[in-house]
């Protein structure tokens, strides 16, 4: 029998991002992303920040929450791979894992410590969806978790190339203010899985509660609407 131990959630993250599909695949690839971790009433603690203003990064440690299940496998496809190619669990960051924990490095905007809310961590590059569980935070220190020598494996590269980004006339007036130039990097970062290409298709993203839809071309996306939203799309 498996041991278990228990996890407490001790605070949530609200991003602009209401579903999975246009998360960037890495924190800090977009660092215009804004979010704020809100601490669980019971850690609302401003002594448990104190020095936390003198990091530029912090790590969080959060749960895939739409990703968890009773059963696991050893292998799964990363989309990078084109989800035709079966590596080692332990050798990707899938979200369906034996426990489905997240791991990601963010830069650390602001702390606000006497909100309605309680002590507010202001984050930027964060890659999780709104209301995402944290389990812990960390701060990031440069002399031990940089490893500039460090060898990536079959992910030693971005996935992709950037693309460039054009809104069709009207379109990015209709992006909530200060958003545009988030939006602008997480689509340069190509939000299709691997295996999609067609150019005829259009695709959608929700962010910031709107429903984006785009289509590509080479490498060429261009935003033909945005509508109120913010529901599931692909």
């Amino acid at each position: 029998m498996a041991e278990t131990v228990p996890m407490k959630i001790i605070a949530r993250i609200h991003t602009d991002f209401s579903t999975k599909f246009g998360i960037p695949r890495q924190s800090g690839l977009v660092d215009e992303l804004e979010g704020t971790v809100v601490f669980a009433p019971e850690y609302r603690v401003p002594e448990a920040l104190r020095g936390l203003e003198g990091f530029s990064h912090i790590w969080l440690l959060w749960q895939f929450s739409r990703a968890v299940r009773e059963d696991w496998s050893p292998t799964v496809r990363p989309p990078r791979l084109g989800g035709n190619e079966r590596m080692g669990v332990f050798a990707t960051r899938s979200p369906y894992r034996p426990n489905a924990i997240g791991l990601s490095c963010v830069r650390l905007a602001g702390v606000d410590l006497h909100t309605p809310r309680g002590p507010v961590l202001r984050v930027a590059g964060a890659d999780l969806m709104d209301g995402t569980p944290i389990f812990d935070i960390k701060p990031y220190l440069p002399y031990a978790d940089c490893r500039p020598d460090a060898v990536g494996g079959f992910a030693s590269a971005p996935a992709g190339e950037r693309l460039r980004v054009v809104f069709a006339p009207g379109c990015l007036e209709r992006v909530p203010e200060g958003r545009g130039e988030a939006l602008r990097g997480v689509l340069a970062c190509d939000p299709r899985p691997g295996y999609q290409s067609d150019p005829g298709r259009v695709y959608g993203l929700s962010f910031g509660g709107v429903d984006v839809r785009f289509t590509v071309t080479g490498e060429t996306l261009t935003v033909v609407d945005v509508v109120p939203g913010g529901g599931e799309m692909r």
